[in-house]
């Protein structure tokens, strides 16, 4: 099966030897997102903020594949405190159609790229 990289300027870049995201199929596979403002290359401040940027990020390389985050079937949330699972979830939930949410595994990292609070990659349909 054919393998595709996805690119995009308006999500950051890697930050190591790996692609934003790959489709094989009819499937398309992410990198971990952490919450980087690709036009600062900053990290807003608190779980929310950053749960937000690193959806946006998601949603940057899901519209660079012509797709959107209906398009998404299984996200993988880690986080640096599971103690932030409520503020992340509210965020989060804002993303995705109530009734039809993707299918989630959340789970404490010991620690994240960059020390980021967040960290989440998606698999979505094409």
């Amino acid at each position: 099966m054919e393998k595709k990289i996805v690119a995009t300027n308006a999500a950051p870049a890697a930050i190591g030897p790996y692609s934003q995201a790959v489709i094989v199929g009819d499937l398309l596979i992410t990198s971990g997102q952490i919450p980087i403002d690709p036009a600062t290359g900053a990290f807003p401040e608190g779980i929310e903020a950053q749960t937000r940027q690193s959806l946006n990020n998601v949603k940057a390389i899901l519209a660079e594949a012509g797709i959107t985050m209906k398009n998404v079937v299984k996200t993988t949330v880690f986080l640096s405190d599971m103690n932030n699972f409520a503020a992340m979830n509210g965020v989060y939930a804002t993303f995705f159609e109530e009734g039809s949410y993707p299918a989630r595994s959340a789970v404490e990292a010991a620690r994240l790229p960059k020390d980021a609070l967040v960290e989440i990659e998606v698999i979505a349909h094409l």
